[in-house]
């Protein structure tokens, strides 16, 4: 089964970055590649597929095409409550083996980063709950990302390590700036300390884990401390040593964070993308898959089945410029 949302191809998404305006535009190819394998086989299969980019006002998803092996009976895409877009299949034949693969074309635009705005503190009075006072909508979204979820915490040892970074009177992407940088040097990249399931208090005390522990982490540490944020789920530029040619598969998901800026007197606010993994507030490497509370909210494949046994799982991701993608197919 091949679906596909027809936005446009990847010759369309390589002449749209060239046709350009005055503004810089960047076109990538993302090619995510999910393979399960059964030691028995499995009756029934029920999955959900957070594998669609966001339409983002610094963001276009220019194609996006999900292929699955053995093709499944029923398919269906919707949104969630956060505005994801879901696809979900069941497969009810027997079958010992899962492919999925998912190929987007997505066009990005630098995003810059707001002026230094309200300070924090405004910003968490501003989005405290007063009886009778309703909020302004962009609030009242925000709001969903203000509480514990099942993978970040609110506690009192966050609040303290949150508090050397957020000073008082400072600007909220000034906070957001220190946490972030503050997260990067303390904490070591060991994809071998923790598992999905890894407590987010275990992750802090160990100063170990991987980008989703760090998204997780920081989110506590806000959230803790009454900012709005959110966990991001999505896909990182990375380039390979001088020298070497791209490796294939070699990518993998990748996850940060956004807080909630309110705007002036609780108009319209904006939110700020900030990666603790690589210290750096995302810009026109980072593409945007979806957002939730945390990493359940958004994972990118999920189901359940009857049957199957023992399983395993690998994932191959690649992330390459529009240019390079064409001229590699083009080579083959």
């Amino acid at each position: 089964m091949a679906e596909q949302d027809d936005i446009g191809s990847a010759a369309a998404a390589t002449a749209s970055a060239n046709a350009g305006d005055a503004q810089q535009r960047l076109v990538y190819q993302i090619r995510h590649q999910t393979s399960y394998q059964y030691s028995l086989p499995v009756r029934l299969s029920h999955q959900m597929l957070h594998l669609t980019p966001r339409e983002l006002p610094w963001q276009r998803c220019l194609s996006h095409t999900v292929t699955v092996l053995p093709a499944p009976q029923l398919v269906r895409s919707y949104e969630d409550n956060f505005g994801n877009v879901i696809k979900a299949f069941s497969l009810d034949t027997d079958h010992t083996s899962l492919e999925v693969h998912a190929d987007s074309w997505v066009e990005l635009t630098p995003r810059g980063l707001p002026q230094a705005g309200m300070s924090w503190e405004e910003a968490v009075s501003l989005m405290s709950y007063r009886g009778g006072q309703p909020m302004a909508p962009g609030m009242l979204d925000a709001s969903n990302f203000l509480f514990e979820s099942s993978h970040v915490r609110i506690k009192r040892e966050f609040i303290r390590y949150a508090a050397e970074c957020f000073r008082p009177g400072l600007p909220v992407v000034e906070g957001m700036r220190a946490l972030m940088l503050r997260i990067h040097e303390e904490f070591a990249f060991d994809p071998a300390a923790t598992t999905v399931s890894t407590p987010v208090t275990e992750v802090f005390a160990n100063r170990r884990g991987v980008c989703q522990d760090f998204a997780h982490l920081m989110l506590s540490c806000l959230r803790s401390i009454g900012l709005a944020a959110r966990y991001i789920s999505g896909y990182l530029l990375t380039e390979p040593p001088p020298g070497q040619p791209r490796l294939i598969g070699a990518d993998a998901s990748h996850a940060w964070v956004s807080v909630y800026c309110p705007g002036d007197d609780g108009t319209m606010g904006t939110w700020i993308d900030a990666d603790p993994t690589n210290g750096v507030f995302a810009d026109t490497s980072h593409i945007t898959l979806g957002w939730g509370r945390d990493f359940l909210d958004v994972s990118p494949l999920r189901g359940v089945l009857i049957g199957g046994g023992q399983q395993s799982m690998q994932v191959a991701v690649t992330v390459m410029p529009g240019e390079e993608a064409q001229g590699l197919q083009l080579s083959i």
